[in-house]
């Protein structure tokens, strides 16, 4: 059974999860889960030790306060479409160390690079 303490941590982390990129202000978390600044504070610095968020201090209409963002976010299937090792023919053969392997795979070299960036593939001499 889930804490009460989990609970609400699980739910800052929801109303984090939906300030996307903008982030969410520490005092519109502490809002939206009906808790006091105290508790807020306490929480936000919980969920930054366990690096579920980071925290940045924003001067805001004359008063510093700290504006949320999620370090990590759940996976989705966007995430792996395309991965050429659904139409790969030699998939049954790829492994970890062998000849055809995740490691040596040019179409999934190019894959990443399209996918996350960073770049020119690396050239092997």
């Amino acid at each position: 059974m889930m804490s009460k303490r989990d609970s609400l941590e699980n739910r800052a982390l929801k109303v984090i999860l939906e300030g996307e990129e903008q982030g969410v202000l520490q005092s519109d978390l502490w809002r939206a889960l009906g808790a006091s600044s105290r508790e807020g504070s306490r929480l936000a610095l919980k969920l930054e030790k366990k690096k579920f968020v980071r925290r940045e201090r924003e001067l805001l209409d004359g008063r510093w306060t700290y504006r949320l963002f999620a370090t990590r976010r759940p996976a989705t299937v966007d995430s792996v479409l395309g991965v050429p090792c659904t139409t790969c023919t030699v998939v049954v053969k790829c492994c970890a160390g062998g000849e055809t392997s995740p490691e040596t795979c040019e179409k999934m070299e190019l894959w990443l690079q399209e996918t996350v960036g960073g770049g020119e593939p690396a050239k092997e001499d």
